[in-house]
């Protein structure tokens, strides 16, 4: 969740100077800060359900799967954003040397929430899209059982989407597979 606060314009480097002495998250996009507000028991629960997966079936891989805390940025439009989940599978590379900005996430996964899918699903997903090395992305609903995955295929995005406990997510930049049982375990009833 994110709300646009009231400042005048910072460039990239003023942001990310101010940002780290910052005690709570705040995205840059366009020049302006986005303060991140607190997330709901459901978010968390999807995102540490996911993350889980995720790492559990990477721990023997080169790759590092980050929950919450990893700032990316994109280029050549400087943008900022705290994805819910990112994974980057060989050598992570960083904006500098604080390790705190990474630049080649293969996957990034948003939980949505009312007040930032629209967002989420246009805006952001443009600013991700300029990362060559992004290869899916996914939105996660925590109202409902759905789950929309883009994958890139050469130069274009397809789209599916999951409405099912019984279906599985496969993202195959990974080679994972993530049951919906397991996404929303503990959120949707009957899911335990």
């Amino acid at each position: 969740m994110s709300t646009l606060t009231a400042q005048t314009y910072l460039t990239p480097a003023e942001y990310l100077t101010w940002e780290r002495k910052q005690p709570f998250k705040n995205e840059y996009h366009n020049g302006y800060i986005i303060a991140m507000s607190g997330a709901s028991r459901t978010h968390n629960l999807i995102t540490m359900n996911i993350a889980n997966q995720l790492y559990n079936q990477l721990m023997e891989q080169e790759c590092e799967v980050y929950a919450n805390e990893m700032r990316v940025r994109t280029s050549p439009t400087v943008s900022y954003f705290y994805p819910d989940v990112a994974v980057v599978c060989g050598e992570p590379r960083f904006e500098d040397d604080t390790f705190d900005t990474l630049i080649n996430p293969i996957i990034v996964i948003e939980v949505l929430s009312p007040s930032t899918a629209a967002f989420d699903r246009g805006e952001k997903f443009e600013h991700y899209k300029q990362l060559a090395s992004l290869q899916e992305y996914i939105l996660i609903s925590q109202d409902s059982v759905r789950v929309e995955h883009y994958r890139r295929e050469g130069t274009q995005w397809t789209h599916n989407r999951f409405q099912h406990l019984e279906d599985t997510l496969s993202l195959t930049s990974i080679e994972c597979e993530v049951p919906l049982r397991a996404i929303y375990r503990r959120v949707i009833p009957n899911v335990s």
